[in-house]
């Protein structure tokens, strides 16, 4: 069996490929960015023609938090409209059956009915502050559905709420919220700071998903048997939700955060800055009757990453 993973050097790529070593008899296929920039559509082609392989894991994405999407919209449309239109069209093309694409809650409407169900998908406006990347991502499902309608393939689609974990991005400006507040609050620590002040009022809620079960739930939808998934979803709605079906609010995050760090200052909010989306918590009933659950709790998870944190810190402050 030959999988090629795609964007196997991203956070939850590497859980991905970490999870089929363990499996063993697998051959995996990868490639970085130098090697195949997967925007590219010649040299995606040439490589699917190459390699051939029995099914591919596209979870390769330009990816950022709040502040990334709202400086780079342009490149976080194209950029993931191209991967998922390469990738997707030249796994058929080389005559791959199978594909799972990773897509991201943000698909949902802002006001989504919670916890958002599947077919909440495309019944009201998005989330400006991620719409550009949020409309790719919508357009990778509907490429999965289309394939699986014209062609008979079996293109199957996940979407996970937040993640992290090992191998997150860390960056100052430019990462998610929950990373982004391990670094913050560990600065803040070494630094004997007496507060830490978040971005927003902190009372929006979020969902969040250790990466490990993040690839677990992935490749239990990837194998699971065609008739089985078919029974789940609807040929018009054939993406499933990944989630560990609880939210906490952003005040609450950075509470277990501080927790996990050892910092003792005072937590403030900064209501000028944007909060986002009110509350985004996946309804993964779905993904639960097909037999999968979540099994990090989020206070281990945190803990854990933080561990990672702090052995890799210094190449972290390197980039």
């Amino acid at each position: 069996m030959k999988i090629y993973v795609a964007g196997h050097r991203g956070m939850v790529g590497k859980a991905i490929c970490r999870a089929l070593l363990a499996r063993g008899g697998i051959e995996i296929i990868t490639r970085t960015r130098a090697e195949l920039d997967l925007v590219d559509q010649a040299a995606v082609r040439d490589f699917m023609a190459s390699e051939r392989p029995d099914q591919v894991i596209l979870a390769a994405a330009k990816v950022g938090g709040i502040h990334a999407n709202h400086a780079y919209p342009a490149q976080f449309i194209y950029e993931n409209l191209m991967i998922e239109a390469n990738l997707i069209h030249q796994s058929h093309e080389a005559g791959v059956q199978t594909l799972l694409q990773l897509g991201s809650s943000c698909i949902y409407p802002k006001l989504a009915p919670q916890p958002m169900a599947e077919d909440a998908l495309l019944t009201g406006p998005l989330e400006p502050t991620n719409e550009p990347y949020a409309i790719a991502k919508i357009a990778g499902i509907k490429l999965c559905e289309s394939y699986n309608r014209q062609y008979g393939r079996d293109y199957r689609s996940v979407m996970p709420t937040n993640l992290y974990g090992p191998g997150d991005n860390f960056h100052p400006e430019n990462s998610h919220v929950l990373p982004a507040l391990i670094r913050r609050f560990h600065e803040a620590k070494g630094a004997d700071l007496p507060e830490v002040t978040i971005w927003g009022t902190g009372m929006p809620r979020r969902e969040f998903l250790h990466v490990n079960d993040m690839a677990s739930a992935s490749l239990f939808v990837l194998g699971l048997p065609k008739d089985v998934y078919d029974r789940e979803t609807d040929p018009m709605m054939s993406h499933i939700n990944v989630g560990s079906g609880a939210d906490v609010t952003i005040l609450e995050l950075a509470q277990l955060v501080a927790n996990a760090v050892g910092y003792e200052g005072k937590i403030g909010t900064d209501p000028s800055k944007p909060d986002g989306t009110p509350r985004k918590l996946m309804d993964v009933t779905r993904l639960e009757r097909l037999g999968w659950t979540a099994s990090i709790s989020l206070e281990r998870g945190i803990a854990e990453t933080y561990h990672w944190f702090l052995s890799n810190v210094e190449q972290l402050r390197a980039k």
